[in-house]
């Protein structure tokens, strides 16, 4: 058995790195996040500056999230009540890129909540 105490971080990372790889698993640091959004049923928790590691295991990726400071936690009610409203120059640009007019262009936008891009298509396929 090997003390752990005893081990230097590098010699630590390589016990974990070959004891993690014995078992068919990898771990991969990812870096720092700028934020990090996480979207429940019922709330979505925000978190800047977290640290990320990536675990790969044989049933799929795990993610974990160290860190970093909880800047906002909205509750679905107050998700709901906050709609968007696209800009001018948005609204110009589907309506211009799909052919349609700006109110159509402005509901397609509303509807897309602002993706531009599933704005239009949404609208040039009617």
């Amino acid at each position: 058995m090997v003390d752990v105490k005893r081990l230097s971080p590098r010699e630590l990372r390589r016990l974990q790195s070959r004891m993690l790889n014995e078992l068919g698993m990898s771990v991969n640091e990812l870096g720092q996040a700028h934020y990090v959004i996480i979207s429940l049923k019922d709330r979505s928790i925000k978190i800047l500056n977290p640290n990320v590691v990536e675990l790969d295991t044989p049933q799929g990726k795990m993610y974990q999230i160290a860190g970093g400071e909880q800047v906002a936690e909205t509750h679905v009610e107050e998700m709901e009540h906050q709609s968007y409203t696209p800009s001018d120059e948005d609204v110009a640009i589907v309506a211009m890129q799909a052919g349609v007019t700006e109110d159509e262009a402005r509901r397609a936008l509303t509807e897309s909540n602002g993706d531009l891009a599933r704005a239009i298509l949404s609208l040039k396929k009617k």
